[in-house]
């Protein structure tokens, strides 16, 4: 089956602690490379959200490019929106 490039950026709430949010980061890191090959991790910080999301004004952002097989950002999708913390997300497919 052929893989394909992905990026992911998402959200963590600002009521996290450091030890909480860096935890949610490194599930997320394990998460990708056991499904694929993690390539690049950047961490934005806390920024301003453009409109409120929860009742938050701010978000610290994460962005991760990895290479998958197609099935699997479907279900890295399924864990983003059941885990406590995650704001919110999103996955893109990048051209070659």
């Amino acid at each position: 089956m052929v893989e394909r490039k992905y990026e992911t950026v998402f959200i963590i709430s600002p009521t996290l602690d450091d030890e909480a949010r860096n935890s949610l980061i490194e599930k997320f890191k394990n998460l990708i490379s056991s499904n694929g090959q993690l390539l690049t991790v950047e961490e934005w910080g806390k920024r301003r959200l453009a409109y409120k999301i929860d009742k938050h004004a701010e978000g610290y952002y994460v962005l991760m490019q990895f290479i998958s097989k197609p099935e699997f950002p479907r279900e890295l999708e399924r864990v983003y929106r059941i885990t406590d913390g995650v704001i919110r997300f999103l996955i893109v497919k990048l051209e070659k």
